[in-house]
């Protein structure tokens, strides 16, 4: 019996008495394991412990199915506000954990968790800690006349770390803690430095702080490089392959983008029938399953786009070499030919490996001003096959983009904040990156493209990497209601979907579009990677996968690798535990990725507030108020694409009367609520929670105080406080 079949009978006997306690003797008895397979049995277990199927009782004694006990193990997750959260590895759903029941459990911990409810909502408890995590923690170094201690510089982190020594540190010093222990809530967990990084107030080293933090990895294995430098022989040895170098193809990318990954063309048949072409860098042809480069791809699993720096999933001789369509050059590609009739409808798909040459590279701005029909900067004359490309391929775009949305999809615009930088890595402001038609342009011929490879390949009963998006929550949606109605609009039902894009259509040229926009974007769900469900929520799609990113993101090389098999008559189908892996990987490193580009963006954007105090300079901004409490009121501020709070005390010098049911704050003739404009400018920043404090500026800011006429000096003032 193979050590899978064994794990796999294990757990079929917890399965098959769900009320039985079970010691290893009695596991090895019933299932009759001899010599080695009773050594095995431990390490069966413990897999079982981790993956959430069984629970330990007594240390090291006995076993029980976690469904009978209600209990679930798996990663626990913080988030700012103190509270965790664990994904049920068996159904899918996720616990939440009140604070005080999260024990001496640190973020990444795997734990298990007894199940209770409470107002109707089932909680967890922390009960053991299965395996503390192996992360390293960065954070500043502080001392005391008696202790150092370091400040996790993740807000997540709700507790201070003790350490025995400075290890070389400077107070102030950004430090990566390793971790030591934490029995007692109540005290401090330690820690011991093993690295320093450099001073806390030097920007410069913010990018390598967020790196270390999220153990991002920096240089490529030597293994890889010198796998990378032999395979761009492969270009010339293309395989079998249709010869579309004639075809007129072009590129369209960021101004600053390297790796250009992906290409379209536009023909016609016989019959009128455009046939636009998504040509797709074909990685796979260079990165050969289980190879030092597959292997490391897989590991990083996509690109992480930083402020100042990409941290690629595959080295420069790709991504930037022999992968990327530069024009006037032969590449490898894997191309989806997509017919549509004159309405805008998909009559027909076909895939194939291809040899292409593209014939002009185009930037955003460029391609934006062809359709405008004026002259592109930098650009001395648009060949007429490129304009035609471009508009016709607009047409085609636009007749997709209605269709989507008529079909319920989420028209969901939210700008695109970018910061700058100076030459000490200082933020110097935000820029708002356009989302015109030439953005909508490429976006729709890449949806087609997914959409059409996820359809021809699991309609086929072939289980893939699907990019799945799930409906919003039931509770969500009543959150998001309420909070729209706070807005001033009537939004509706919106557990329909049609209503939920009709809203958002509506709101198109309304005053509060974007902080209306922010609301239904908090109140969706991540998207995620699956190996079992289906389907873009957002997008309106019933089959939806990722193909047209093979050069930054892992599972479009998988689905490269799927739709070639097929094509060849080998099935296309991968054994199904390995693409469940693969699923919960992808979504792993996408999450993390996704975590530090955040978080370092947010590391300068209070870096920014900060200096502005330390100059005495703040700069006034527009802000809308998001909401509003018993002591203050929350903003957003669209130019910095971020929020804060003003606390009662600064909202006025009179009297300050809280309504819950109105959820407004009311001064004399003032009244704040949910929508309310105002003027702001920084007043106080706590860069290690992350949270900044405004006060009102301008013709906002609270009229001085009248001198007062009295026997007791100050008598008759009113101090600012809140009434519930």
């Amino acid at each position: 019996m193979s050590e899978n079949k064994e794990k796999m009978a294990v757990r079929y006997l917890f399965e098959s008495e769900p009320d039985c306690a079970w010691t290893p003797k009695d596991i090895s008895r019933t299932l009759g394991f001899r010599g080695k397979q009773i050594g095995r049995l431990h390490e069966s277990l413990q897999e079982l412990v981790r993956e959430g199927a069984i629970v330990q009782t007594r240390q090291g004694q006995t076993y029980t199915l976690a469904k009978r006990m209600d209990l679930i193990t798996g990663a626990l997750r913080m988030v700012r506000n103190g509270a965790g959260n664990v994904t049920d590895q068996e159904t899918g759903e996720t616990v939440w954990i009140e604070p005080e029941d999260l024990g001496t459990a640190l973020p990444g911990d795997l734990v298990t968790l007894r199940l209770y409810r409470r107002s109707g909502e089932t909680k967890g408890k922390v009960i053991k800690i299965v395996e503390r995590t192996a992360r390293d923690v960065v954070g500043t170094l502080h001392a005391t006349s008696k202790f150092f201690y370091v400040v996790p510089l993740n807000p997540i982190y709700k507790k201070d770390f003790y350490v025995p020594s400075a290890n070389g540190a400077k107070e102030g010093d950004r430090v990566v803690l390793r971790f030591t222990g934490w029995d007692n809530r109540y005290v401090a967990p330690e820690g011991e430095i093993i690295d320093v990084i450099g001073p806390a107030d030097k920007p410069s080293l913010d990018t390598e702080v967020v790196m270390r933090q999220f153990e991002l990895p920096n240089a490529f294995p030597a293994a890889v490089i010198d796998e990378a430098e032999r395979v761009s022989q492969r270009l010339s040895r293309p395989g079998k392959r249709e010869d579309i170098r004639d075809t007129y193809i072009i590129t369209i990318d960021p101004a600053t983008a390297r790796d250009f990954d992906d290409a379209i063309s536009m023909e016609f048949d016989e019959h009128g029938n455009r046939i636009l072409g998504v040509h797709i860098a074909d990685v796979s042809h260079f990165v050969r399953p289980k190879s030092a480069l597959d292997q490391e791809a897989q590991k990083r699993g996509t690109s992480v786009y930083l402020v100042d720096k990409v941290i690629p999933m595959l080295p420069e001789q790709l991504s930037n070499g022999v992968c990327s369509l530069r024009p006037d050059e032969d590449r490898l590609t894997f191309s989806a030919f997509l017919t549509f009739n004159a309405r805008g409808q998909m009559i027909a798909r076909r895939f194939a490996k291809t040899r292409i040459r593209s014939k002009l590279r185009l930037n955003y701005e460029q391609a934006m001003a062809i359709l405008k029909g004026e002259p592109p900067e930098g650009l001395a004359t648009v060949p007429p096959e490129a304009k035609q490309l471009i508009t016709e391929t607009w047409n085609l775009a636009s007749q997709l983009r209605k269709r989507r949305f008529a079909l319920a999809a989420l028209d969901l615009e939210v700008p695109e904040a970018e910061i700058t930088l100076d030459e000490e890595g200082r933020m110097s402001g935000v820029v708002i990156r356009p989302y015109d038609e030439s953005h909508q342009l490429i976006e729709e011929c890449m949806v087609a493209a997914n959409e059409a490879v996820a359809t021809e390949l699991w309609t086929r009963g072939i289980k893939i990497l699907a990019r799945l998006h799930e409906a919003p929550d039931e509770g969500k949606l009543e959150e998001l209601e309420a909070g729209l109605v706070q807005l001033g609009f009537h939004p509706g039902d919106l557990s329909n979907p049609t209503n939920l894009a009709n809203f958002l259509k509506s709101t198109e040229n309304h005053p509060m579009h974007y902080h209306a926009h922010m609301l239904v974007l908090r109140s969706m769900k991540r998207a995620v990677y699956s190996s079992e469900k289906i389907g873009h929520f957002g997008l309106a799609k019933n089959f939806y996968a990722h193909f047209t990113s093979p050069i930054r993101r892992y599972p479009d090389l998988v689905l490269h690798r799927q739709l070639a098999d097929y094509l060849d008559g080998k099935g296309g189908r991968m054994p199904k535990q390995e693409l469940a892996r693969l699923a919960l990987l992808a979504t792993e490193r996408e999450q993390v990725a996704d975590d530090a580009s955040r978080q370092l963006v947010e590391i300068k954007k209070f870096r920014f507030l900060q200096q502005q105090l330390d100059d005495q300079k703040p700069i006034e901004y527009d802000a809308v108020v998001s909401k509003c409490t018993n002591y203050g009121v929350f903003i957003d501020i669209p130019e910095l694409a971020m929020g804060g709070m003003i606390h009662i005390s600064k909202l006025s010098n009179q009297f300050v009367r809280y309504n819950a049911g109105m959820e407004s704050l009311s001064a004399g003739n003032r009244t704040f609520r949910i929508g309310t404009r105002v003027k702001v400018v920084v007043a106080t920043v706590d860069f290690n929670q992350r949270r900044a404090d405004f006060h009102l500026s301008g013709e906002d800011a609270p009229e001085p105080l009248a001198p007062q006429r009295g026997k007791g000096r100050g008598k008759g003032r009113h101090r600012p406080h809140s009434r519930s």
